[in-house]
């Protein structure tokens, strides 16, 4: 018998996106995009990481300066209270996901246990 993974892989995806925490990640997304100021400054928190994510992988040093700029770049976005809303929404929909990849990789690695 041929399983077709993807259909339950589909229908999870609807089932994720009618989550509460789903729903409330997208609503922070939208106050925070209709929000000129918060959506420019998450934008530029977010390239920063990115940057900064970049150059480490590639191996280059961060600079002082740059960290220094990162933090403050960091910390004024958490003072936002439309974008620390969204990184918290954020937060808990990502909770979800890592239990969905638990129980995705349990098959796996019980085979592993029976070593």
């Amino acid at each position: 018998m041929t399983v077709n993974i993807y259909d339950d892989i589909n229908k999870l995806e609807g089932t994720f996106r009618k989550t509460d925490e789903f729903k409330n990640l997208e609503q922070a997304v939208e106050d925070v995009t209709s929000d000129k100021e918060a959506a420019d400054l998450f934008r530029t928190f977010r390239d920063l990481q990115l940057k900064l994510q970049e150059k480490q992988m590639k191996g280059e040093e961060i600079s002082g300066e740059e960290m220094e700029y990162a933090q403050k770049v960091a910390q004024l976005a958490q003072q936002n209270g439309k974008i620390l809303e969204m990184l918290e929404a954020e937060m808990a929909l990502s909770r979800i996901i890592d239990e969905v990849n638990k129980a995705m990789t349990r098959p796996v690695q019980s085979l592993y246990d029976k070593m």
